[in-house]
């Protein structure tokens, strides 16, 4: 039988030529709306997305013939995941291929927030030589609170230690091998953050957390926009409270209007923690493979 792929989100070419020399057909899509996905998808067996294509609400019931929900990446926040379940579609993911990439951006953003990085080049290109503005800290024998210890946070943890830091690590789900996030706030210097989006983690870091933390802590979020409150973290950087944030996520994908961008103590990327060449090549033949494998049992 030959399966009906959708693509619609790019994914690199290694993984569509494993889908096609299985004998399935491909279509590449990602440059079609994504309003208009719902008019074509009852067409397709098989819909693989990364995390622009938000499978749900129409484009999902309209999916009468998917089989298979293929996300490349490890977040499933963009999928109805129980009304696909309802529905018989098998989702799978790319779990872990990515956590050095993020790591990686993490321990950067880290060393940016403690050294003005991205300030520096700025007023650089401005003309300007302010180098007693951008007084800087060691990250060296430093505090590093962790939320989040699966592959991404245990790999930051592990570059944290190699580079002088102390780590206090907080896992929501394992209470007996991590400290409670209460007791980690008022000691950590800098706070990463690596947990998905469920109904545990939404706006886990909110005003109540950032008024037990340090005056002048940093904060990185490679992980995603939900989980911080951005007007609480707006207000926590306004105040001082905050020194300094390092965003890679946001709430509204790309963001509208976002008072966070409006502050000079605020560095930002689009989204681009897994956003590595080596990290899409491995995501594109693991999404390939568990395809195939899911296809092969129809």
């Amino acid at each position: 039988m030959t399966f009906k792929i959708l693509i619609s989100d790019k994914i690199f070419e290694d993984g569509i030529k494993i889908l096609q020399e299985k004998g399935y057909q491909v279509t590449t899509a990602w440059n079609v709306p994504k309003a208009e996905l719902s008019k074509i998808i009852a067409d397709y067996d098989v819909l693989i997305v990364r995390s622009a294509t938000k499978v749900k609400g129409e484009l999902l019931a309209n999916a009468k013939n998917l089989k298979v929900i293929a996300r490349v990446g490890e977040g499933l926040d963009n999928v109805d995941f129980q009304k696909a379940n309802e529905m018989g579609i098998k989702v799978v993911n790319t779990p872990h291929v990515s956590y050095m990439s993020v790591a990686e951006l993490a321990l950067g953003y880290i060393i940016a927030l403690a050294r003005n990085i991205v300030q520096g080049t700025i007023s650089m290109r401005e003309g300007k030589w302010e180098k007693e503005q951008f007084m800087g800290n060691e990250i060296n024998g430093k505090t590093l609170g962790i939320i989040g210890c699966g592959y991404i946070g245990r790999t930051v943890e592990r570059f944290a230690i190699q580079m002088g830091m102390k780590v206090i690590a907080v896992e929501e789900c394992v209470h007996d091998r991590f400290v409670p996030l209460d007791e980690m706030l008022p000691q950590a210097d800098f706070i990463t953050i690596h947990v998905p989006l469920s109904p545990l983690t939404k706006y886990m870091i909110s005003t109540k957390e950032f008024e037990k933390m340090k005056n002048g802590v940093m904060i990185v979020d490679c992980s995603r926009g939900g989980v911080i409150n951005q007007e609480a973290l707006y207000q926590a950087l306004v105040s001082g409270k905050v020194k300094a944030a390092a965003l890679d996520v946001f709430e509204e994908e790309p963001p509208k209007n976002s008072k966070l961008l409006t502050l000079a103590n605020v560095i930002a990327t689009p989204h681009i923690g897994a956003q590595t060449e080596e990290a899409q090549l491995k995501a594109s033949v693991q999404i390939a493979n568990r395809v195939i494998e899911v296809l092969e049992k129809q």
